[in-house]
């Protein structure tokens, strides 16, 4: 059941997003109504998991790296939003099996397969282990696209800006078995969302 302070945050970050960036998102039609079930997206700035987070119709779980963890007062938070830590570019046995347990209770698990922010808009090559996963708690990946946030927030400033931010929530892929074909499969969904997108400035939203 989604706790009450859960659907408060979703709805200050929407008008903030709205007020700030237009924030717009379609495809939320698209996420399963129950079950665990993997949210695959591109990784443009800071912003993106509250972004992701605000429209959907369920509470959502994170991966974040271990860095973020070291400060008291944002570990409290993220781990109260569901946050739970990662090791980049590491065997993180810990936090695989934590990812597992997570989607095999039923949950959505938001992961970032590309493993660091674009500089510059493009959809990176992702990493194998999100076939891994879906695999192994044989869950189904819905792929998400995140437009516009690298302009507002890029790799390197300090605070973000104005400008139009998009969230496209694709069709939901079922777990593939080899890794490196769902990696692949990931990506080409998540860029196959561009031609589906309108501009920025004139999508309108699934959600109001």
């Amino acid at each position: 059941m989604t706790r009450w302070w859960w659907w408060i945050c979703q709805w200050v970050i929407r008008l903030l997003g709205l007020a700030l960036w237009r924030l717009r998102a379609s495809g939320v039609e698209n996420i399963p109504p129950g079950g665990g079930c993997l949210l695959a997206s591109n990784h443009q700035s800071f912003l993106d998991p509250p972004l992701v987070a605000a429209f959907l119709p369920r509470e959502m779980h994170f991966m974040a790296r271990r860095s973020l963890f070291r400060n008291p007062l944002f570990r409290a938070l993220i781990v109260r939003c569901n946050a739970f830590a990662i090791e980049r570019d590491t065997a993180d046995v810990k936090g695989v099996k934590n990812a597992i347990g997570r989607l095999e209770s039923g949950n959505l698990l938001l992961v970032f397969p590309e493993g660091t922010r674009t500089r510059d808009g493009t959809v990176g090559p992702m990493k194998a282990g999100i076939g891994m996963l879906a695999e192994r708690a044989a869950v189904p990946i819905v792929p998400v696209l995140i437009e516009g946030a690298h302009r507002v927030w890029p790799k390197g400033r300090l605070l973000p800006g104005l400008g139009f931010i998009h969230i496209r929530f694709g069709k939901p892929i079922p777990a593939v078995e080899n890794e490196k074909s769902a990696a692949d499969r990931v990506r080409d969904a998540v860029v196959a969302l561009k031609g589906e997108t309108p501009g920025c400035p004139t999508a309108s939203s699934s959600r109001n």
